[in-house]
This record gives structure tokens, C-alpha cells and sequence, in this order.
């Protein structure tokens, strides 16, 4: 199994490993242990392609995101700070994100291609907003945009 992601995470691990940078050598094995378990997922194991990876790139970045929020509200600094430094570390290996106006730019563009005009339309021009975007957009503000384009 090798896509570009994973070469490269792994040379970045084995770098992280010499240089004995504790913090980062356990996020990335954290994060490849994730794309060897996505794998295994299923009654077959599979390779997988570059697009999954960064699909579980990004799932493992959410987490961390999310796990960063729950501690900053529980009154821990702290640990909220490592999640975000984890989040943050991962993120350099996904592709930039789309800027607000490259999103309402591209949530435009799909509503004047499939003709939507009511709420009734959502779903599609989510799924084909999700489609055109692909990991370069935040789920959140597609939705949001998409919303407010349809009302």
C-alpha cells in the first residue's frame, strides 16, 4: 500500500524518529495507524487510494478539533492545547482550504448548474458542492452557504 500521503508520512516519521521529536513521532503514528486500520475495514483488506487517505487525514483532524472544544470547555487548557498542536500537525498534509469567497463562489455555481431554488434542492447541491469541493471545503460553511443561497 503507498500513496504520496502515506510516503511522505512515513519519511516524516522516520525524520521525527532521528530528530527524537516525541510529540510529533506519536502523531504520526497515531495517524498511520488509522490509514492501516482503514484498510482492514471490511470483510477484505484494500488498498487505498489518495483521496481515502486524505479522507481519514481529515476525519483524524476533526477529532482532534472536536476533542480540542470539549476540553477548552471543561477548563483544560492544557490538554486543549495538544489536540489543537495534534490537529494542527495533521493539517499540513491535507490540501489549502477553499477561502469564504472561493466557497460562495462555488455554492453559486452549483445552484445556477442544477437550477435549485428552494430548501427542497439541498441535498443535491450539497452532494455536487461536497463532489466539486472535495476535502478543500469545511462541511459546516458548505452547509451554511448552500442554506443561504437556497432561502
Amino acid at each position: 500500500m503507498s500513496t504520496p500521503t502515506l510516503d511522505r508520512l512515513t519519511a516524516d516519521l522516520t525524520a521525527a524518529m532521528k530528530a527524537r521529536d516525541a510529540d510529533r513521532t506519536s502523531v504520526l503514528r497515531q495517524v498511520i495507524g488509522e490509514v492501516r486500520a482503514e484498510t482492514r475495514t471490511g470483510s477484505v483488506q484494500r488498498e487505498l487510494t489518495e483521496d481515502e487517505v486524505l479522507g481519514v487525514l481529515a476525519r483524524e483532524v476533526k477529532k482532534r478539533r472536536e476533542s480540542a472544544q470539549i476540553y477548552a470547555d471543561a477548563n483544560a487548557p492544557e490538554r486543549a492545547a495538544t489536540e489543537t498542536a495534534e490537529a494542527d500537525a495533521i493539517e499540513t498534509y491535507l490540501p489549502a482550504r477553499l477561502s469564504d469567497d472561493e466557497l460562495a463562489a462555488l455554492v453559486t455555481a452549483v445552484v445556477a448548474d442544477l437550477g435549485a431554488s428552494t430548501m427542497r434542492d439541498m441535498g443535491a447541491v450539497m452532494k455536487e458542492a461536497t463532489s466539486r469541493a472535495g476535502l478543500t471545503a469545511d462541511g459546516k460553511k458548505l452547509s451554511t452557504l448552500v442554506r443561504a443561497a437556497l432561502a
